[in-house]
């Protein structure tokens, strides 16, 4: 029986919406694809697919702010999650200082003591943030999903050029595409409708 965990990335007020300082304007669009995929999770009777939410949460005099605005401060509105997508229940939260949610985080402990097997990647940016998690997904030999509607950048070409990279080392899908095949009992990393694909 595969087990995934859907890795929502910085879905934050810095982030999303008109009020945010370091707007991605892409992210606006994701918003509703992204409840339909919550929706249809919470509504499952299984353990199966975990909602895993990935939140940007610096110290004051992080070093990523050498290259960058100062944004997303642990403790703050800019670093809290957009009221749309936020988590419930006992989904499990994992703050980051760096573009990777793996990067000295605990989210490799998760996984492996949840026995995931697939990571499926959404949120902002596709190019930055999504890929570099991804990157590191692989790294730690997970088999990696890319939700193409589910990501998004600051334009539609860094987007795109996003989903090249991703296509390169994961599995790139729509969300309906994803849902579908959990529906008919396929493991969507594999993918198609042989039998070997059913989900036992």
């Amino acid at each position: 029986m595969p087990r995934h965990a859907i890795l929502v990335i910085d879905m934050l007020n810095d982030f999303v919406g008109e009020k945010a300082p370091l707007r991605c304007p892409g992210g606006d669009d994701i918003i509703e694809p992204l409840q339909k995929l919550f929706k249809w999770v919470r509504s499952r009777q299984d353990d199966d697919i975990h909602l895993v939410h990935i939140q940007e949460a610096h110290r004051k005099h992080d070093a990523d702010f050498r290259v960058r605005p100062v944004h997303a401060v642990d403790g703050t509105w800019g670093s809290d999650f957009i009221p749309a997508l936020y988590p419930e229940g006992d989904e499990y939260i994992v703050k980051k200082r760096r573009h990777s949610g793996f990067a000295h985080t605990d989210l490799d402990l998760y996984l492996k003591e949840e026995n995931i097997d697939t990571v499926v990647v959404t949120g902002v940016w596709t190019n930055v943030c999504v890929r570099s998690t991804a990157t590191d997904a692989l790294a730690n030999a997970y088999k990696v999903i890319t939700l193409s509607d589910g990501c998004a950048s600051k334009t539609d070409a860094m987007h795109e050029h996003g989903l090249v990279d991703l296509s390169i080392f994961t599995k790139v899908m729509s969300i309906d595409e994803y849902i579908d095949a959990w529906n008919k009992g396929e493991d969507p990393w594999i993918g198609g409708g042989d039998a070997e694909n059913k989900v036992e």
